[in-house]
């Protein structure tokens, strides 16, 4: 039970604010810890590893950061689905993600930036889908649970191959991910490491309010 506000002294105070903020870094923390044991053996970092799906999803992001400098995240992706195609790791894609010109500062159609990129690289444009309302990695595995795909490769960097494929799991999808290379930025790298830690918890929010 929490005490009254009379009740409270400094020392109470101080006894709260601590089990609270115990609290919640527990709970991040096993959120964290949940999301990458359910995706022990289903990343892949080689493709002759990498068993053979149908379908990839290969999940959006900008060419172009919000502080209006070169996404290296955006490189990576588009060759780690070059490198599934070529290798005959996959027959068709799904790029999901939005188009945010006049949005944003910086906003751009990041699928037209990802189509024309993937098709640069010899993939031919037929077997490229764009879901235009995959805003979020919730939206994007919703969405191709409602094309009637139930399984499929996903493509982004580890730690959102493993947040996606929770939430493919919860959507009744088969799914393996390949990881696609980190920036060698480590600055880069760990704040996008930090984001993933809230990322998290807004993933399990997701699940519990549906």
């Amino acid at each position: 039970m929490l005490p009254s506000l009379k009740s409270l002294t400094p020392r109470k105070i101080l006894k709260w604010t601590i089990l609270t903020a115990t609290v919640i870094i527990i709970g991040t923390t096993l959120s964290y810890a949940i999301v990458s044991i359910n995706a022990i053996g289903r990343t892949y970092d080689d493709t002759a590893q990498i068993p053979h799906r149908p379908v990839a999803l290969l999940l959006g992001t900008s060419p172009v950061t919000r502080q209006g400098e070169h996404n290296n995240y955006f490189d990576t992706r588009i060759k780690a689905c070059d490198q599934l195609y070529h290798a005959g790791k996959i027959d068709r894609i799904i790029a999901s993600g939005g188009n945010y010109q006049g949005k944003q500062r910086w906003g751009c159609n990041e699928l037209q930036a990802m189509h024309d990129s993937l098709v640069c690289r010899g993939i031919p444009d037929s077997i490229i889908t764009l879901d235009y309302h995959g805003l979020r990695t919730l939206s994007s595995i919703q969405n191709t649970k409602a094309m009637g795909i139930d399984s499929i490769t996903i493509i982004s960097q580890h730690y959102h191959n493993e947040r996606a494929l929770l939430l493919a799991d919860h959507n009744d999808i088969d799914a393996i991910a390949y990881n696609a290379d980190l920036p060698t930025t480590l600055t880069r790298r760990a704040k996008n490491f930090a984001r993933e830690f809230l990322a998290r918890v807004k993933l399990w929010l997701d699940l519990l309010t549906h």
